[in-house]
C-alpha cells in the first residue's frame, strides 16, 4: 500500500477576477503513512510562516481513496487525524519544532 500527500490550494480572491476553484497537486507518493505526514507536516509549518492570503490545505491518502487519514490547513494551528474505526476527526494541537 502506498499514501500521498495532497495539497488543495484556491488563491487570494482577486477584485474583478472569478474565482478559478482550487487545484489539487501530489506532493508526493510515500511507502509508509508516517513518511507522507512526516513531508505534509514540514510543508504545513512552512507555509504557515508564510504571509499569504490563499487558502491552502493538505491530507494524506491512499491513492483513490476519499477518506483522508491526516488533515491540516495553513490558516490553523491544529492538525487533524481520522479514527478509522469511528470516521471521527480529531484535533491534534499544533506543536512548533523547536
Amino acid at each position: 500500500m502506498s499514501f500521498e500527500l495532497v495539497e488543495f490550494c484556491e488563491p487570494a480572491p482577486v477584485p474583478g477576477t472569478p474565482f478559478p476553484g482550487a487545484t489539487e497537486t501530489v506532493l508526493g507518493t510515500y511507502e509508509t503513512e508516517a513518511e507522507a505526514v512526516r513531508h505534509g507536516r514540514s510543508v504545513w509549518r512552512e507555509r504557515r510562516r508564510a504571509s499569504t492570503h490563499d487558502v491552502v490545505w493538505w491530507i494524506v491518502r491512499v491513492p483513490g481513496e476519499t477518506l483522508a487519514r491526516w488533515i491540516a490547513d495553513a490558516s490553523s494551528d491544529v492538525e487533524q487525524i481520522v479514527d478509522l474505526t469511528t470516521h471521527e476527526l480529531i484535533a491534534v494541537p499544533y506543536r512548533p519544532q523547536e
